[in-house]
């Protein structure tokens, strides 16, 4: 009965610890550290944002694909969710919105410095 209450408590820590794990993660790149994906994809933030705010319109996610939330996803700590031109909930770190870089691939920051306007965010 023991080693079954431990079980089950270990189990319960591993289903909270996953369902509050950061949407994204830090990565080495030849830029330094970067914030990225899961899978790996670079984000950057647009100068053109304001705070808890995407101004990058539909045209623009073309080329800047917003870091998109799943519809459980929820706010936390640093991490906050703000409305894509798309309609959609994207991510946001520090308030500020995260996109991905179209022309990148994995571990890429192509993106960077981009018009003088995007950065990668960090």
């Amino acid at each position: 009965m023991k080693s079954i209450l431990i079980a089950i408590s270990l189990l319960a820590v591993t289903a909270v610890s996953a369902s509050a794990a950061d949407p994204g993660k830090m990565i080495d790149t030849k830029m330094g550290k970067a914030m990225a994906t899961e899978q790996g994809m670079v984000l950057y933030t647009f100068d053109k944002d304001t705070m808890g705010k995407s101004n990058c319109d539909k045209t623009c996610l073309k080329t800047w694909p917003a870091f998109h939330a799943n519809s459980k996803a929820k706010a936390e700590g640093e991490w906050s969710l703000v409305k894509a031109a798309d309609g959609k909930k994207m991510w946001a770190y520090e308030g500020k919105p995260l996109y991905m870089y179209a022309d990148d691939k994995a571990g890429e920051t192509k993106g960077d410095g981009v018009g003088g306007m995007w950065h990668i965010a960090k």
